[in-house]
């Protein structure tokens, strides 16, 4: 099976750190942020599981619930996640799945040959309410992710769900975004965004945030 953006997430049921998880059951009417991490006890890794822990109430405000995963098994990870609370100085509050037997690496083509025939890399996949994956990104294992990089992906995607408009480059939450090129009836506008917009080209018409 060929992840893609636009496709349904697989579906699993694993073990995990918070007990089995059936993953779409588990997400629900709420989004998901799943990402990889190449084994237990590696140095990466700790720190960016206690930052999405530190972030948890940013992805609560956004309905989106974090899930590790890593090829290790669930004893393992409870013995990790001692570590991974002193090191980081925050509480673990979201699931690590358990994977010894790859099946949600395999299904979600964590496994890179190129780069490791065994290990997950660092992938990351934002998954919303309708189960759909709408983002995927895969990272080197010497990189660290930056979350904030994810939240704000989530801000967008939320945002241009539900209005006619795109975000630009280096776009953040309040910043002014991009009237979509297919909407062009003059009226429609108006009525859409009332605060106005700023014609640079016939194509690059850019608007208040609509939903502030």
């Amino acid at each position: 099976m060929t992840v893609r953006l636009g496709s349904i997430a697989p579906d699993f049921t694993q073990e995990s750190t918070e007990g089995t998880i059936r993953f779409h059951e588990w997400i629900g009417d709420k989004g998901a942020v799943l990402f990889s991490h190449p084994k237990d006890f590696t140095p990466v890794c700790t720190t960016e599981l206690g930052a999405v822990a530190k972030l948890k109430g940013e992805f609560d405000k956004r309905n989106i619930k974090p899930i590790a995963v890593s090829v290790d098994d669930v004893a393992s990870h409870n013995k990790w996640i001692s570590d991974i609370e002193e090191t980081q100085g925050t509480k673990m509050n979201f699931p690590i799945l358990g994977d010894a037997d790859r099946k949600v690496a395999n299904l979600y083509d964590m496994i890179h040959p190129e780069a490791n025939d065994t290990l997950t890399v660092r992938s990351v996949f934002i998954i919303d309410p309708k189960k759909k994956v709408r983002l995927m990104l895969t990272y080197p294992a010497s990189t660290g992710r930056n979350f904030d990089e994810i939240l704000r992906v989530i801000d967008s995607l939320q945002l241009t769900e539900y209005h006619s408009v795109a975000t630009p480059a280096n776009w953040k939450d309040g910043d002014d975004v991009v009237i979509v090129p297919s909407l062009q009836d003059a009226e429609v506008l108006k009525q859409k965004f009332p605060k106005g917009y700023n014609a640079v080209r016939p194509y690059l018409r850019m608007t208040p945030q609509p939903n502030k």
